[in-house]
C-alpha cells in the first residue's frame, strides 16, 4: 500500500497531485542527459515503479524528450503494470517556429497520445511561449483540445508574468482555467519570485511547477570545487559559483540533520514545496528516486524556510 501523501489542487482544475512529481526529461534523451551511457530503460522502470510505490502520482514528459522516446516508455511502463490510473499525467507541446496554426497542436496531441497509448491525458502544456503565433491563437487550441477531451486541463511553461496573464485570460474566455506554469525555480534560481510571476499566479489561482529544482544536482551537495559537473551543464555550474553556494550547501545540511538525517537534495526539494510550488526532480537511477521520494511527507519550519531564503539570496547576488 502506498504512503497517503496530502493532495494539491492543479490550479483551479479538477486535478490533485501530490506536491512532489517526477519530472522524466532525462528518459531516451541521449544529448543532454547522456541516455544509454551509465542509466538506461531497466533503471528507468525501477524509477518508476518506487515512485509509485511512494504514493507520487505527478509525472511530467513532453514531445521533445528524448524525441518522443519518453513518452512511449512512461506509457509502456503504466501499460505493463496497470498504473495508468494511479498517475497524473502531464506532456507538452513544442511550438516551433514552422507549427504556425492552431490544427498543428491538435496534431502533435494526437501523435503524443498515440506514443503514451492513451486517449487523454491530464496536463497538456505549451513548452515555451517564443514562436510567430500569438499565445492567444494556442490558448484557443488549448480550449478546443479540452472540449475535445484530449486532456483534462490546461498548462503552460516558461510563460513570463505578462504571457501567463495572457493566457489565463484567453482560456478565461472559454471558460476554462489555466491550471499551471512550469518555470525554472530553486535556491539557485529565485527569478520566478524577484520577477514576480510568484505573485501573479498566485493571484491568478495557477500552480506553479517547479523544473531543475535542485538545480541539475548542485544542490545535492555532489558538486564541489574541485568536482564540478561535466558535459553541457560545466559552463553554467563554474567553480566560482560552487565555491560561491557553499554555505548554502552547509546549511541544508545542518537544517538535514534536524529533519532525520534528510539530505541537501530533500531539503532544497521541501523548501519548494513550503513556497507553494510542485517540484519535479528528475533521477536516472533508483537511489535518486528514492532520495527524491523523501522530500515529501515533512515540512521545513518557516524559520528553516526563511533562512534558506537568507542564505540563498546572499549567496547568488555576487551574479
Amino acid at each position: 500500500m502506498s504512503p497517503q501523501l496530502d493532495l494539491v489542487p492543479l490550479g483551479k482544475t479538477d486535478l490533485r497531485v501530490t506536491p512532489l512529481g517526477l519530472g522524466i526529461w532525462q528518459w531516451g534523451d541521449t544529448t543532454t542527459w547522456e541516455y544509454g551511457k551509465g542509466y538506461g530503460e531497466a533503471d528507468l522502470r525501477q524509477i518508476y515503479e518506487a515512485t509509485l510505490a511512494a504514493g507520487i502520482n505527478f509525472i511530467d514528459t513532453a514531445e521533445m524528450y528524448g524525441q518522443g522516446r519518453s513518452e512511449r516508455v512512461v506509457g509502456q511502463f503504466m501499460a505493463a503494470t496497470n498504473t495508468r490510473d494511479q498517475v497524473v499525467l502531464a506532456t507538452k507541446f513544442a511550438p516551433l517556429p514552422w507549427r504556425l496554426t492552431s490544427g498543428r497542436l491538435l496534431h502533435a496531441l494526437r501523435a503524443s497520445l498515440n506514443r503514451l497509448g492513451l486517449s487523454q491525458v491530464d496536463l497538456y502544456q505549451i513548452h515555451w511561449p517564443y514562436t510567430p503565433v500569438a499565445i492567444e491563437t494556442w490558448m484557443n487550441a488549448m480550449a478546443d483540445v479540452v472540449e475535445a477531451d484530449l486532456t483534462r486541463a490546461v498548462g503552460v511553461s516558461n510563460f513570463s508574468p505578462s504571457q501567463t496573464i495572457r493566457a489565463h485570460a484567453a482560456l478565461a474566455r472559454r471558460g476554462i482555467p489555466l491550471a499551471s506554469n512550469q518555470v525554472e525555480y530553486s535556491l539557485l534560481d529565485r527569478k520566478p519570485e524577484t520577477g514576480g510571476l510568484i505573485k501573479v499566479c498566485r493571484d491568478l489561482g495557477v500552480t506553479v511547477i517547479a523544473y531543475s529544482p535542485i538545480a541539475k544536482g548542485t544542490l545535492s551537495g555532489k558538486y564541489t570545487p574541485d568536482k564540478a559537473p561535466t558535459g553541457l551543464f560545466r559552463r553554467k555550474y563554474t567553480r566560482d559559483l560552487l565555491t560561491r553556494i557553499q554555505p548554502l550547501i552547509d546549511l541544508l545540511r545542518e537544517i538535514g540533520q534536524a529533519h532525520g538525517d534528510k539530505s541537501p537534495s530533500q531539503v532544497s526539494l521541501n523548501w519548494l514545496i513550503c513556497k507553494g510550488a510542485v517540484p519535479i526532480p528528475g533521477a536516472k537511477n533508483l537511489r535518486q528516486a528514492q532520495e527524491n521520494c523523501g522530500a515529501a511527507g515533512w515540512r521545513l519550519t518557516d524559520e528553516e524556510v526563511a533562512k534558506l531564503d537568507e542564505v540563498s539570496k546572499r549567496v547568488m547576488s555576487n551574479e
